[in-house]
């Protein structure tokens, strides 16, 4: 039984049209009516479980929400990422590629921070290992930590990303890691 319809306020991001969706039944804390965030199609948002995408995050690609996971606020999921289990993405977080989150600890937010006064996201990928989204910047955290040794050597930004970057170690939860 479906528990949401797509409806016909849209969203484009890079081409593609993404439908604001709206419950078309009472399901964990949503109830019937009540709008959500947006979804390319059916695929992204499972009709099981109490998964659902709220406000304005939005979900496309060949990502995946299900399960009992949230997507909230800003946040973008979209690639081939997957969200699921008791995970919760919120805020300005962007989970995509080869992430794979199914637990509040497969993702680390951090900002505003560094010379854009943005926000990076560092996630768990389904190979164990984290990657991060910064600006244009995408890649693994070593990667990640060389640009910013390259366009931030001896400035404060430099502190700052690498000290996020250590504090993302510490806090992502990668296979076989105690809860």
């Amino acid at each position: 039984m479906k528990k949401y319809e797509l409806t016909e306020e849209t969203f484009t991001v890079f081409g593609k049209t993404l439908y604001r969706i709206r419950a078309v039944r009472d399901f964990g804390s949503v109830k019937t009516g009540e709008f959500g965030g947006y979804i390319e199609k059916e695929e992204n948002l499972s009709h099981f479980g109490d998964a659902w995408v709220y406000g304005n995050a939005k979900v496309y690609g060949n990502a995946k929400v299900s399960g009992d996971a949230r997507v909230f606020g800003n946040a973008w999921v979209y690639g081939n990422a997957k969200v699921y289990g008791d995970a919760r993405v919120s805020g300005n977080a962007w989970v995509y590629g080869n992430a794979e989150v199914f637990n509040t600890r497969h993702f680390f937010v951090q900002g505003p921070i560094g010379s854009r006064d943005g926000y990076v996201t560092f996630y768990r990928t389904k190979d164990d290992t984290v990657e991060v989204r910064c600006g244009c910047f995408s890649g693994s955290l070593q990667e990640f930590v060389n640009q910013v040794e390259e366009t931030h050597g001896g400035s404060r930004y430099e502190k700052e990303y690498k000290l996020a970057a250590e504090l993302a170690k510490v806090c992502i939860r990668l296979e076989g890691e105690s809860r």
